[in-house]
């Protein structure tokens, strides 16, 4: 039956079935994360790391009503040059595929798609959680949901600074997620290598992140790892500076009474525009960062399994 709602590309299913590491992506940064045409470009290049690695990538989107795992050099245009495709969270899959229209997968649908056709590696920017308020106004991400319950490891460079970090936090600990530090004892905070917050734990190499990945789901203990990666160093921007930039979009997002799967794409745009683009050049840098990882811990992980 998963055949009628899943279209795996041939490439990602012959080494799905021969147990060759795959590496899932995103497809909301292409169509909401980033402007034209720096989306297509940064999706390409992250494939292209990927298959440099000797890994498979797997771009992750709904075109048409079918869930399409492993785009093509035109279906990943086709995502690029359509801003208004709409994000798809867990709420949104069923009506778009009944309806035969398009969706850009978001962490949550990325983590779902890939676990239905078998993918245990994802890798993007960074999660959704907790945003500033949440208290208040419950303006919590389906992403940690979706990490309490699904059985995808996720690469990222942490939580997005935009978010309310420490509630963050909070809520995955709650669910039983473990938050580990590739390479580093404090929680690094997308455009910075460091939130204030530490990891769970810090693990040193792929073949340790993998090892404790395969023994958290043979244990049966459902749910993701998070493996936070930090930013390269010399692509890192100032605390302070940045800070202050998030602080009055989020403000103006207040203002113009912007919620939910809106507010996010609102203040990168924001960001990309106050920073003089270098936000997205930073943005870029840390994706292809999170990839190269992802498809190391991937191989590992498929020798283990």
């Amino acid at each position: 039956m998963m055949e009628t709602y899943l279209d795996i590309a041939e490439e990602v299913s012959q080494a799905l079935k021969e147990n060759r590491p795959v590496v899932a992506l995103e497809s909301t940064i292409i169509t909401h994360g980033m402007p034209y045409p720096e989306n297509i470009e940064s999706a390409k290049n992250s494939e292209k790391i990927i298959r440099e690695a000797g890994v498979v990538p797997a771009t992750i989107a709904v075109i048409k009503g079918k869930i399409k795992i492993g785009l093509s050099d035109a279906e990943l245009d086709y995502m690029g040059k359509n801003s208004d495709i709409p994000k798809a969270s867990r709420r949104d899959m069923a009506l778009l595929i009944s309806q035969g229209l398009d969706g850009a997968t978001t962490v949550a649908t990325t983590m779902l798609c890939a676990a239905l056709a078998g993918i245990r590696v994802f890798a993007t920017g960074g999660i959704g959680g907790a945003h500033r308020n949440a208290q208040k106004t419950f303006d919590i991400s389906a992403d940690l949901q979706e990490l309490a319950h699904t059985n995808v490891a996720v690469i990222c460079a942490g939580v997005k600074s935009i978010l309310d970090i420490g509630l963050t936090l909070e809520y995955l600990e709650t669910h039983g997620v473990p938050v580990i530090g590739y390479g580093t004892d404090m929680l690094p905070a997308f455009y910075t290598r460091e939130s204030g917050y530490p990891v769970d734990y810090r693990l040193d190499t792929p073949e340790d992140i993998a090892k404790a990945l395969k023994i958290k789901w043979d244990l049966g203990l459902q749910g993701s790892i998070i493996i936070a990666n930090p930013i390269p160093e010399k692509y890192e921007m100032e605390e302070s500076y940045i800070s202050q930039i998030i602080e009055e979009a989020v403000l103006e997002a207040e203002k113009q009474q912007i919620h939910g799967k809106h507010i996010t794409p609102f203040i990168l745009a924001r960001l990309h525009k106050q920073t003089g683009e270098r936000s997205l050049f930073s943005n870029k840098q840390l994706v292809y960062n999170n990839v190269r990882i992802a498809a190391e811990i991937a191989k590992a992980y498929s020798k283990l399994s």
